[in-house]
């Protein structure tokens, strides 16, 4: 059984709550990503903050400090590294979310992340060995 941990993006882009929600806009800009995990000091999911979320900054007044903590999804749906990942892929599937943080069973900390991207190389690459190669340098992170 393929697990979480067999297919998640272990370099993850991650903030804390306390984070400007600007400095956060301009991370997701900059690393060419949609969404990414909040973080407590300890590692645990606070929750998530995604461009559509940040997009919320154009209904708000520009004064005072905004953070993530103000515009993040909570609580977070995330998954253990332990967890199949049919569950996952059809969690990916039937809603409108495109990442999922993955958590250590062990530690309940965050370890990784898995995006639609991350399914789709997984599912080429069993499904059509052909495409081997291109499954493994295109779209690597």
């Amino acid at each position: 059984m393929v697990k979480a941990r067999d297919i998640m993006t272990t370099d993850v882009t991650w903030v804390k709550k306390e984070t400007s929600i600007y400095e956060a806009g301009e991370l997701l800009l900059r690393k060419d990503i949609t969404g990414m995990p909040v973080v407590e000091d300890d590692m645990t999911i606070a929750g998530v903050i995604t461009e559509k979320d940040v997009l919320r900054l154009l209904h708000t007044d520009g004064s005072g400090k905004k953070t993530v903590e103000d515009f993040m999804t909570w609580p977070a749906v995330y998954y253990e590294d332990e967890n199949s990942i049919e569950p996952i892929c059809n969690f990916l599937l039937f809603n409108y979310f495109r990442r999922v943080p993955v958590i250590s069973s062990k530690t309940g900390k965050l370890v990784g992340i898995i995006s639609r991207p991350d399914v789709l190389r997984h599912i080429l690459k069993l499904r059509c060995p052909g495409t081997s190669a291109i499954v493994k340098t295109v779209g690597q992170r």
